[in-house]
């Protein structure tokens, strides 16, 4: 691999990394996001707000479909930054040797399943009628791109646990501009419909797997892998498994809250779901400086865990809490004076925008409590606490399904309760988070050959 493009975490400033580490991160989250923001914009414009009810219905499920393979992609990521951060080089070939074997078999299954299950997920959440049809074909043609999602984020999980967070980001680039260009010739041109977005969608990432893939075999030496570190490593499937699958299995629980949640809303009819759909999709891009800022942390905490430095470790996250804080104070303004414009970005129905724009005033109070889910986390997760990502899965679920059940039945507030329930839920598990973190069972949870010195 080109010099440049490694960056060794566990020397230098350790904000100046993180902040560098993340930037690239978000431009590629952001363009991720337009996946999502053209389906919304097409469909709603173009399509209609049935369709968009349709697409926004598949949103919680296509989530936790794709969690198993995204989930141990981040494990395999954890994996290589800690052997990368011991300078040990074989295991961080072996681990990328290993990886292909457990992502492909992980997102074929999770694919069959997706599709097959569909309809009754569908009907499980109460989807209206009118919808039902529009939302399984977009289910199922999105979950037939879950092995190209999942190589993706695997090659682009070891190049960042390398210290390389901009390759990513051109391919994201890539596809990102090539699912525009699709959206707009099957949904416009041909009148495919939600059928259309789904399928530009899976092609376009399918086109980002294979590009990341091809530049990785010819670019980066860890990629160029003999017959025999081709060979199954037993070791590092299970280690894969171990730290990989308690993440998945946290996304799936949140996704799985989230659906419950969807099956409220959905109960509220389609004006309510369009304006919770926006709200998702807006929520969706607040949260990629998060995810980015997270991203970096795995990252930093996985590197310097690797190395012993657990000072570092914690020296990264308190300089990292100050940027969450300050992001987050300066988007409530914003959606206090141009929410409503945002909101009528996305749809035309007044009565939609005004739902979605007073939704945003409710949860952007919140936007803090959000990025201390993720700082943590991440943080956790880097230095191979990922156990912990099942237990703040649970309380992601427990708060969804409590306070849903609280705010809409008992206090009776009707459909506000749904944007209420999303705040408390941020406030409750990063509470989880934090607490964790102050207790300090990640200082031994290092998988890397080296001993941990104190800090």
């Amino acid at each position: 691999m080109d010099s440049k493009n490694i960056t060794d975490m566990t020397v230098g400033s350790p904000v100046k990394h993180i902040i560098t580490f993340a930037l690239p991160l978000l431009f590629g989250n952001l363009f991720q996001q337009l996946y999502n923001m053209v389906d919304s914009v097409v469909v709603g414009n173009f399509v209609g707000k049935n369709a968009l009810a349709a697409v926004g219905t598949c949103g919680s499920m296509n989530f936790l479909f794709f969690s198993l393979s995204s989930g141990l992609a981040i494990g395999i990521g954890i994996i290589v930054a800690q052997y990368f951060g011991a300078k040990d080089e074989k295991n961080v070939r072996s681990t990328i040797a290993n990886s292909f074997y457990v992502l492909v078999a992980a997102a074929l299954t999770v694919s069959v399943l997706g599709m097959l299950l569909a309809p009754a997920l569908l009907r499980l959440l109460a989807t209206p009628e009118n919808i039902i049809g529009d939302s399984i074909t977009y289910m199922r043609t999105t979950c037939a791109g879950i092995t190209a999602i999942a190589l993706y984020n695997g090659v682009a999980s070891i190049l960042r646990a390398l210290g390389d967070s901009k390759t990513p980001l051109y391919f994201l680039i890539l596809s990102s501009i090539v699912n525009v260009i699709l959206d707009l010739t099957f949904v416009l041109a041909f009148g495919m419909g939600v059928f259309g977005v789904a399928l530009a969608t899976i092609l376009s990432q399918a086109i980002s797997a294979v590009t990341s893939l091809i530049y990785a075999h010819r670019k980066v030496p860890y990629f160029r892998l003999s017959a025999e570190e081709l060979k199954p490593h037993r070791e590092i499937i299970v280690k894969s498994f171990r730290l990989g699958v308690p993440v998945a299995l946290q996304n799936s629980m949140i996704a799985i809250s989230c659906m419950v949640l969807q099956g409220a809303v959905n109960s509220f009819g389609d004006t309510v779901m369009a304006a919770f759909t926006i709200t998702n999709r807006i929520e969706q891009i607040v949260q990629q400086p998060y995810s980015s800022l997270g991203a970096a942390i795995t990252t930093y905490a996985g590197q310097n865990m690797g190395a012993g430095e657990i000072g570092r470790v914690k020296q990264g996250f308190r300089q990292s809490v100050l940027i969450a804080l300050a992001f987050s104070m300066a988007l409530i303004p914003v959606m206090y004076l141009f929410g409503h414009g945002i909101v009528g970005f996305f749809v035309r129905e007044e009565e939609v925008v005004d739902i979605g724009y007073r939704a945003l005033r409710i949860t952007s109070l919140c936007y803090f409590w959000l990025g201390m889910i993720y700082v943590p986390r991440a943080l956790l997760n880097g230095c191979g606490d990922t156990g912990f990502s099942m237990l703040n899965g649970i309380s992601e679920v427990v708060c969804r399904i409590l306070y849903s059940w609280i705010f809409i039945h008992i206090f009776s507030i009707g459909y506000w309760g749904i944007w209420i329930t999303t705040a408390a839920t941020w406030i409750t598990t990063a509470a989880v988070c934090v607490a964790r973190y102050a207790q300090g069972k990640w200082r031994q949870k290092g998988i890397a050959v080296r001993e941990t010195r104190p800090a």
